[in-house]
This record gives C-alpha cells, structure tokens and sequence, in this order.
C-alpha cells in the first residue's frame, strides 16, 4: 500500500481569510514538483450539500462531471490543479451524520450507542483515507470549513487529532490560517489575535506545525519570533500570506518565501524540481495586458459576487488567451428596464446572462438579451440565460407575447421552456436536478463547432427545466440555430441567432470547466467577440 502524506488546513480569527486558495496554491506547488495532490473539503454544516441553500448563505454552487453539488472552494482546486474533483473530493457534516444514521438503522454497529466519538469521528477519517486511495494521491491535502472555536468544527478537528495520533510522525502536517491585522492607529500590527486561535487549537490538541499569516504587508522579523514563541513554532515556520491582486499570483508567493519546500521537509518528502516558469509567464502577461474589454453580467446576485466565483474565473482565462484584462460590470436586473437599458448597457462590448432560478429579476434579463440582439451585442446565456434568450425571441421575434417557461408561468399558452421530463415525478429538492458531465453534439459550421473544434463535447449542467422541442421548427424557421444537441437529439444543448456576430446560449455551465492552463473555449471566444466589438 501506497505511504501517502497527509496536510491538514485549518483557519482561524476570521473567515474568508482564502483556506481554499491557500490550500489550491501548496497542492499547485506540490503537483509542479512531480507529486499526485488531491485535496479534500470538509464542510462542518448540517445540510448534505450546498444544492439547497440561497447563494446569499453559501455562494455558487459547483457542480463535480459526477453530479455532486459541491463547495466552491472544489473549483478553486479544479482551477489551480487542472484535475478533476469528484463527490470524493467534498465531505459535509449532514452527509457523515446521515451516512452514521443509516449504519445505525441497518444494525452495523451491533446494538452499541451510536457516539460522536468514535463514530463520527471515524466516519471523518475514513472519508480521508478514502479520497486518497480512489485518487492514488502522494498527497492528500484536506480543508477544514469554518473557524477554529466554531462548535461545528469540533467533530471535524477532533478526527483530526485522532488521525494525527494512529499515523507515524511525519505523515501527518497541521497548517493553520490565521489573520495578523495591522491596526493604524496604533500604527502596529497586531499578533494576539493568531496567538488567541492557536491557543483555542491547543485547547482542542492540535498543536500546528506551520502557521500562514494573512497580513497587508510583510511581517518583521521579530513580528515572526514574537508569534513563534507564543504559538510553539520557530519562527521560519510563521509563514507570510501576503494580499494580491490577482489570486493566482499566490502560490507565486508561496514559492518566494519556499512555502511549499518547508512542508515538503517536515513531511520528509525529496525537493524535486519546480516547474512553474509558465504560469508565472501566464500571468505576468496578463498583469501587463494593456487593452481592456467591458462586459456587462446581468443577474440578480451582482451584489454577491461569490455567486458567480467561477464565470468570473472563466472570464480571467479567457482574458489571458486573449491578452486583454476582463472588466465586468454588473447589472442587477430586477432594475433594468426599456427605460434605462441604453444608459446601462450602453458602454458595455459584451453581454452574459448567468444561470439561476426563479422568477425575480427575469424581465430584466430578456430586456438585456433583447438589447444585445437588436444593438448587434456579442451575447453569452449560460443555462437560464439560453432559456430567457429562447423566452425573448419566442416573444419579440415570433410575436408570441406571452411566450414563457412554465418555472415563471405554469399557466402560459406558450411555454417554449417547460419542465424536463423525468423531473415531473421528482418531489425532493436536493441533489434531483440534471446534475454533471453529459455528452452533446455540434452541429458544423456554428459558432460553437467553431469554438470547440470538435464534433462532440461533454459539459456539467445543474437544471430542471429545458427547450420545449414543439416549438424547435418554428423558432428555426425564424433564424435562430440549434447548434448542439444531445446524442439521442432530444434535449437542445445551444442555440446562436442568424445575422449576428456573435449570440450563444448553452444548457450547460462551461464556466466550470475553465482553467488557468486552459480556458473555455465559449469564453475565450466570447471574449475575442467582445474585442471585435469595442468601438472605443
């Protein structure tokens, strides 16, 4: 059996001090040295996955080729490493809970009382050891969700400390996160709170090997010494993270301060050669690209922007293939009207209308898909924006007004979007949608068979509402294309338009197969697109 190490992240102070970058930036370093990474998200909330929770509470959704709804942080992961995650790959408490629950209806413990430890615990660790056998990883790195004196986080970090103690020494890394904050007015940065969160670690008895310091500015030396001495760690092993720009100069950083070659000495593992002279190369040349592109996102959650982590990363890679930086401007559509479309949209090169649900903000969304046909826009709809692209034209090209998806009007006499199928005898909410990888084909001489360059792909969808195919002639009769079907060519996959330079819809979300090392090619041909466009 393969030895593998084990790299364990945990954050503290606050939250959203980037445990997902930071963990995606070692295993990029890691991988670049020739090792096998695979990271895995433990989530400390109860719901089973985050597929029934409001992007307010938890952000976008990431969708796994296997149908798992999954933490956002997978995509960051996705992105760094360029593999593939899968259900493996993000673990949450609802789904331990529920996995120990049915153990113990089936009668699998054998009469014992069902216990956090050992039995949650237990079921923590063998998530673990399991990802990475599936992955045959030399490296397992696994982010802890939450902040350390969280009650949530409990079960999670006691599974830790039990894991650390039936492994050899040196296996096993314990990384925390924490934040030194600079306080201005006594122009000082300040190290009690670290001191605090590795205090409340102690107290949970994990005592950390590393610590990585979110701060504005380098820390001094003896800012170092100061939290060494207080935390039990020497004071090389108080590691800078420095705020960027751009989140893919991280592991950049990491490399600077040689991060990645301390761990790979405390866990005993050979310094191989560092590969990443292209990715420096990458994203030095987009730092300094200096044409511009606007492109307007027009949804209901733009003041969330986690809500669209990974359109906007698709938008950077597009960006950097393009050699132009992505200016995005957001559009929150339950405000756009006739009225004021021209002011708001006026100045933009290109127009996206993201995926999402329900009936809030959706007349906005067609008066923007209506702007770009008539104003010769490039336009992007991705998931509900094909629909609403279908929905407008149906309504201000046909001439059929009230042309609708029964998800906003169960009633409507042309409902040219209508509920799938096989969701029509689904009653529960989570993980029932069309959820991971589907093959489809492009239809030749199309925008989209020119983009891929292939005549057949596979993309992740998330939906439960489709194409109504008794309007498909019709709507083609009218000029819009059917560019990409399914192969049974039942389900429309994309549409284009007819006399415009560059109008794409697709069911699926292709901003989840973007990567730094590769862009996606609707992205990067979109963005190209909105470049022909700019009249500036």
């Amino acid at each position: 059996m393969k030895k593998r190490k084990y790299i364990f992240l945990t954050g503290g102070v606050v939250s959203s001090l980037g445990k997902g970058i930071a963990c995606s930036s070692l295993g990029f370093l890691l991988q670049s040295r020739g090792y096998k990474v695979t990271i895995l998200k433990l989530d400390p909330y109860i719901n089973v996955d985050p597929g029934t929770m409001s992007p307010y509470q938890h952000g976008e959704v990431y969708v796994t080729d296997d149908g798992a709804e999954t933490d956002l942080d997978l995509g960051h992961y996705e992105r760094f490493l360029n593999v593939n995650m899968t259900r493996d790959n993000n673990a949450t408490a609802g789904q331990i809970y529920y996995e120990v629950i049915q153990k113990e209806r089936r009668g699998d413990y054998l009469g014992a009382t069902v216990q956090v430890i050992p039995h949650v615990t237990d079921a923590i660790n063998q998530k673990i050891i399991n990802v990475g056998e599936k992955t045959d990883a030399d490296i397992v790195i696994v982010e802890i969700g939450g902040t350390v004196g969280d009650i949530e986080s409990l079960p999670f970090l006691e599974a830790i400390r039990q894991f650390r103690l039936n492994h050899p020494a040196g296996d096993t890394l314990v990384i925390h996160l924490t934040l030194v904050p600079f306080i201005a007015g006594a122009n000082e940065l300040k190290t009690k709170p670290t001191q605090h969160s590795v205090m409340r670690l102690r107290e949970i008895g994990l005592q950390p090997d590393m610590l990585l310091c979110r701060t504005d500015r380098p820390l001094p030396e003896n800012v170092k010494q100061k939290i060494g001495l207080f935390c039990n760690v020497s004071a090389n092993e108080v590691i800078d993270a420095l705020d960027v720009d751009l989140i893919y100069e991280v592991p950049l950083q990491y490399a600077e301060v040689k991060f990645d070659e301390l761990v790979l000495s405390k866990l005993g593992l050979e310094k191989r050669k560092l590969d990443i002279e292209w990715w420096r190369k990458k994203i030095a040349r987009y730092q300094k690209a200096k044409r511009t592109v606007k492109i307007a996102i027009c949804g209901k959650y733009v003041t969330l922007h986690d809500a669209y982590k990974s359109i906007m990363a698709a938008f950077q890679h597009a960006g950097m293939e393009n050699d132009v930086r992505v200016e995005l401007k957001w559009i929150n559509t339950e405000d756009l009207n006739e009225k004021n479309v021209e002011e708001k949209l006026g100045d933009v090169q290109g127009i996206l209308v993201p995926g999402g649900f329900g009936e809030r903000g959706i007349e906005g969304k067609l008066t923007a898909i209506k702007y770009a046909r008539e104003k010769k826009i490039p336009f992007f709809g991705i998931c509900l924006g094909l629909q609403c692209a279908v929905i407008e034209y149906a309504r201000n090209v046909l001439g059929k007004k009230d042309a609708n998806s029964t998800e906003f009007d169960p009633n409507t006499t042309n409902p040219v979007i209508h509920l799938m199928e096989k969701q029509k005898s689904i009653k529960g909410m989570g993980g029932t949608m069309r959820l991971g990888s589907y093959p489809a084909k492009l239809r030749k001489d199309t925008l989209a068979y020119k983009a891929y360059g292939v005549p057949e792909i596979a993309e992740r969808h998330r939906h439960r509402y489709e194409f109504n195919n008794s309007y498909r002639l019709e709507l083609e009769d009218a000029g819009m294309i059917i560019s990409a079907l399914s192969p049974d060519g039942d389900l429309v996959e994309m549409i284009e338009l007819r006399d415009h330079p560059w109008f794409v819809g697709c069911q699926f979300h292709p901003e989840l197969k973007s990567r730094v090392a590769k862009a996606h090619p609707l992205f990067r041909e979109f963005v190209a697109a909105a470049l022909k466009n700019d009249t500036r």
